[in-house]
């Protein structure tokens, strides 16, 4: 029987909840230091704010929109031992909100890779299969090095240093000649954005396309290796009814994100903290501002497992008959670790 390698999912990956204070907020509980932290305010419409330690602190994207990467000196200003500090951005930290953070564990201070034909700032780590990868485009046709020693699953791009550049995600479910976009509630189409190439092990393949190569722009990509036990990327087909799909994942679920790739409508995210217990049908949207909705018409519902989801609504965002729908999920706990008995969270 293989085991997950990963006993403590929480190590890895966890989603921390909090109150804006309108001033310097140092929030705890994450249980490491973050390398990526996507905040979303809860109760109000704002922008999904995005840092990583690559690109730095203070500088966000956000993934509902095409803009360039910006500086933001109120906002995350610091990743900390066991969680990070913002200031007084209200995509952060305004003081009448409540925000949602999901934080990943890459590898800490970037290191130059040069697998590929452009060399590119990587922190990666291979346990759990997460990377930050930052490059500057060339314009032609190259391979862009990802540190993670197995080929990703599912991959994010996003251009920095210019504006109008979408967030291009594609995957083994994807398919690597179509993508969709993060910020978008398009379908799934076609393009040759990674040379309808398959990544490898240490490089992932990009075309010409100025939506992720345009020469003398900067651009980072976050990386996905599937890893048993903590992490899944996958796809399913929705029935229409309320007694919706069964997915197995092998674990009890921390994050899932859903996008219909068949129809449109906007991408979903749900957590094991909003709220703490099934149903869970408090959704935040990647593609929209919008602040958190509970399971309205058009929305959805879901119930958490120890081995995966089952969707509860007839939504077409997440059950529409006939769509397929693909999904990337994290651990909150393992069903079985290297010692062979449950992984339970501590």
């Amino acid at each position: 029987m293989a085991y997950s390698t990963i006993n403590k999912p929480t190590d890895y990956f966890n989603t921390v909840l909090y109150s804006g204070t309108g001033s310097s907020n140092s929030v705890t509980g994450v249980g490491f230091q973050p390398d990526w932290t996507w905040i979303k305010s809860r109760n109000n419409t704002r922008n999904h704010n995005v840092y990583d330690s690559v690109r730095g602190t203070t500088k966000v994207i956000y993934t509902d929109l095409t803009n360039a990467e910006s500086t933001q000196a109120s906002g995350l200003t610091a990743f900390n031992s066991d969680g990070f500090t913002v200031v007084s951005d209200l995509g952060v930290n305004g003081a009448s909100d409540n925000y949602a953070s999901w934080n990943w564990l890459a590898g800490g201070s970037a290191s130059s890779n040069t697998d590929g034909s452009i060399t590119s700032s990587v922190s990666a780590n291979t346990t759990s299969g997460f990377s930050v990868v930052s490059y500057t485009g060339t314009g032609a046709n190259a391979t862009v090095g990802h540190g993670l020693g197995a080929a990703p699953t599912m991959i994010f791009v996003k251009k920095r240093s210019v504006a109008g550049g979408d967030w291009v995600v594609s995957g083994d479910n994807v398919e690597w000649t179509k993508y969709l976009y993060l910020n978008s509630t398009q379908v799934r189409n076609t393009n040759n954005f990674f040379q309808d190439t398959a990544p490898t092990s240490s490089v992932f393949t990009l075309s010409s396309d100025g939506g992720v190569n345009q020469s003398s722009t900067t651009f980072v990509a976050y990386c996905f290796v599937e890893k048993k036990g903590y992490s899944k990327f996958g796809s399913y087909t929705g029935n229409g009814n309320n007694d919706g799909a069964f997915i197995y994942t092998g674990f009890k679920p921390a994050m899932i994100i859903i996008k219909d790739t068949s129809a449109v409508n906007n991408w979903r995210l749900f957590d094991n903290k909003r709220p703490a217990f099934n149903q869970t049908d408090k959704l935040l949207f990647p593609s929209v501002s919008n602040a958190e909705t509970v399971n309205v018409a058009g929305s959805g519902a879901i119930d958490i497992t120890s081995n995966g989801f089952k969707c509860r609504s007839s939504a077409a965002g997440i059950n529409g008959s006939g769509s397929t729908f693909i999904y990337m999920a994290f651990a909150e706990r393992s069903l079985v670790g290297t010692n062979g008995v449950p992984a339970l969270a501590r």
